[in-house]
């Protein structure tokens, strides 16, 4: 395969060399009695080698397969296809700072032609610059953390980013903003909730469920939604901005530890779960939906606590989930196990040796469902109470991505098997309510 000519290989790139042709050139292709005329553009890395594709005037893309009755012809010079952001504009002086950290994901993303699928190739500036309204709103810092699918994120770069999160807040801006693809961000917001301590002004995540490039997409609306959060909301959390409705109307402000993407591909995928969200923007005025959150306050000091352990497993009850699978963890000397159980925080009674070994042996188990909304109560059957009388704890209304995000970072802050079970049951980030009234919540 060319570099020259991306996507083409075999007889296809054969025609076009034969014709000196290159990628943005003007090309015909006459086939029997048929004739194509356009610019040649990439194909698919994983396409076949039989066909060459054009866009045509019309705007529509043709394959056509070559064979030899096929003749190709350059009618015209062309410029190779690049993308090129327009301009910054120009920024309104007295506007307050936000800072937008990229760490790749949809929101970051433009087609990519030696695959056909979309990359992460969009820098934070470049976001900046395709969406001009934020020139109305914030004076915008921009970085470049990370260029990853969120698919690839893990707990170094939870680490990263909280620590990149703190020094723009140290810089004194209204708020941050950070773009993260849409797969693992429940389990990154949860991260980042327990990460940054005594926060004085929001971290605002922001996603979107299909890339700038496509007409439908959700990016410019949630970036404009995220960085106006950033400037204007009283409350300082992590939360996610994302669309409330498949329209694009309304933006909503989730809390990072009661959020959940529920839709493969819908653009109102995430939805607070036993918890309502804090804000809804629409018509670009934002209003709070709860009373309470923590308020912004430029005079706290944001701390870090970003260490994660990394021996801590999650683990989805099933019929014969075999107890070897328990054992293995604990004789791989990991120090955590969160369970999904099911209904109100169940396993089956032959795991219960396995179970019994694992608490004995200093390891942390913490019990949550399987169940998206509701919390547990492990008193209301036997099985339950037994499964209590083991030493594994029940964890309330706390989402299963979520517990597993606070065991690793509860024993990253201590050794003690004692402590940590302390820590796990304190409510730190909103993560563990006390009540929980038909999906509202109340104490």
């Amino acid at each position: 395969m060319s570099e020259s000519f991306p996507g083409y290989r075999g007889q296809a790139l054969k025609f076009l060399k034969a014709a000196g042709a290159e990628i943005g050139d003007v090309v015909r292709i006459s086939k029997d009695s048929d004739n194509w005329e356009g610019i040649l553009i990439p194909r698919s890395e994983s396409g076949d080698e039989h066909h060459i594709v054009i866009k045509m005037k019309s705007g529509y893309n043709v394959g056509v397969r070559v064979d030899a009755s096929t003749k190709v012809t350059k009618v015209g010079e062309g410029i190779k296809p690049t993308f090129t952001p327009p301009p910054l504009p120009k920024q309104k002086k007295g506007l307050p700072k936000v800072a937008i950290i990229s760490t790749g994901g949809t929101i970051a993303s433009r087609v990519d032609y030696r695959t056909g699928g979309v990359r992460p190739a969009m820098s934070a500036r470049e976001l900046y610059s395709v969406v001009p309204e934020l020139s109305e709103i914030a004076v915008i810092d921009t970085e470049i953390l990370f260029s990853i699918y969120s698919e690839n994120i893990v707990a170094k770069h939870w680490s990263a980013t909280a620590k990149a999160v703190a020094k723009q807040i140290e810089k004194g801006v209204a708020g941050v903003v950070v773009a993260h693809g849409t797969d693992t961000l429940g389990y990154s917001a949860a991260a980042l909730s327990f990460a940054l301590q005594d926060l004085p002004v929001p971290v605002v995540m922001v996603a979107s469920q299909r890339s700038a490039d496509r007409p439908s997409s959700d990016a410019a609306t949630n970036l404009v939604g995220a960085v106006k959060a950033a400037v204007e909301v009283p409350f300082a959390e992590v939360v996610i901005a994302m669309h409330e409705t498949v329209s694009d109307d309304r933006i909503v402000f989730h809390r990072g530890t009661k959020v959940r993407k529920c839709h493969t591909s819908r653009r109102d995928t995430f939805q607070s779960v036993n918890s309502e969200p804090l804000a809804r923007m629409e018509n670009g005025k934002i209003t709070m939906l709860t009373k309470d959150y923590r308020k912004r306050d430029t005079n706290r000091k944001v701390v870090v606590k970003a260490d994660f352990e990394p021996k801590v497993a999650l683990i989805m009850a099933h019929p014969d989930l075999s107890p070897d699978v328990i054992d293995w963890y604990v004789t791989q000397g990991y120090r955590g196990i969160v369970l999904e159980g099911t209904g109100l925080g169940h396993v089956g009674d032959y795991l219960f040796d396995a179970l019994r070994n694992a608490t004995k042996k200093g390891v942390v188990v913490g019990m949550t469902s399987q169940c998206i909304w509701g919390r547990l109560n492990m008193n209301v059957y036997d099985q339950g109470r037994d499964i209590l009388a083991l030493g594994v704890l029940s964890l309330d209304d706390m989402l299963a991505e979520t517990a597993f995000v606070k065991l690793r970072w509860v024993l990253g802050q201590t050794n003690d098997p004692e402590e940590a079970k302390k820590l796990l049951m304190e409510d730190v980030a909103n993560e563990l309510l006390c009540r929980t009234v038909y999906g509202r919540i109340g104490c």
